[in-house]
């Protein structure tokens, strides 16, 4: 396996290759990892998102799986890079991490089968997938707001090449403690599935970037928090919750709210009638009879 990670080097970008605690340009130039200023390891035209993936997500909302994948779409501007400062804005109080793995596309892919699709990623790195609930009673189904507000795709540190996804493990860790701890053999729906699935109406170019689903225990992080996503075989992406200082605007638009949807997703497994009603019925089929 081989890692590249992208970063900022004398003002400008630069592809450097990892060798040990160092990382090294194609110039000569080198850097230690840790006074590196990173920068997201490719650049996709599209961030395209899996909704839900992993069985113990599923179980903890006490839903099913549909038959095939569905999923959304985050904003290039919504692209994050390790140790880049993740923005909660002002009026908005229900951010929630999901530690995910995403897939790289190397080659031009289109009307590709699963079986000729890892021919076409050019590897694997670590990603968090974040939604601002305060904007889920609008944006449920396409998740614009809650998944594409700027910051809230970070990916990084680098690049690997020659990653085997099979039976990995997967741990994301809010301020040392950790909260996700799974792994891809969870997933009902492997990376090259979801490569051949999405290729099959969309063209996917080198540099896009599909978010693979996350485990279970995706819950509320806050202003000076640092979470931690690691991938077994990919590293570590780390990110700070940041207060912005700007509120949301209240002259136009849905404004962010408190209902049950919002608490209920935000809270996950910890909400206090999980398993008595299920407000997302309206989305995901439940498997419970409400009380």
């Amino acid at each position: 396996m081989s890692e590249f990670r992208r970063i900022l080097l004398d003002g400008a970008p630069v592809q450097t290759e990892r060798h040990g605690d160092e990382l090294v340009a194609r110039d000569g130039r080198v850097v230690g990892i840790e006074q590196a200023i990173h920068l997201p390891p490719c650049e996709p035209t599209k961030i395209i998102a899996v909704h839900l993936n992993y069985d113990s997500r599923t179980q903890e909302f006490m839903t099913k799986l549909p038959p095939a994948p569905t999923y959304f779409h985050k904003p290039i501007t919504a692209l994050n890079s390790h140790k880049g400062a993740v923005v909660r804005p002002e009026r908005c109080k229900w951010l929630n991490y999901e530690g995910e793995i995403v897939i790289v596309i190397g080659r031009t892919a289109r009307n590709i089968s699963p079986q000729e699709a890892g021919d076409y990623i050019a590897g694997y790195t670590v990603g968090n997938d974040y939604g601002l609930h305060d904007f889920r009673d609008t944006d449920a189904g396409s998740m614009l707001r809650v998944k594409g507000s700027d910051t809230l795709a970070p990916i990084g540190p680098g690049l690997v090449t020659g990653w085997d996804f099979r039976n990995k493990g997967i741990q994301t860790r809010v301020n040392g403690v950790v909260k996700q701890d799974s792994t891809t053999a969870e997933m009902e729906w492997d990376m090259h599935y979801l490569v051949a699935d999405i290729a099959r109406t969309i063209t996917l170019v080198p540099g896009d970037i599909l978010f693979s689903g996350t485990p279970a225990f995706s819950r509320t992080v806050y202003p000076g928090d640092v979470v931690e996503v690691e991938v077994e075989g990919l590293g570590t992406l780390s990110n700070t919750i940041v207060q912005g200082p700007t509120a949301i605007r209240d002259d136009c638009g849905a404004q962010p709210t408190e209902s049950e949807e919002v608490i209920s997703t935000a809270m996950g497994g910890d909400w206090e009638f999980r398993g008595i009603r299920t407000p997302s019925a309206h989305l995901y089929p439940s498997t419970i009879e409400e009380k």
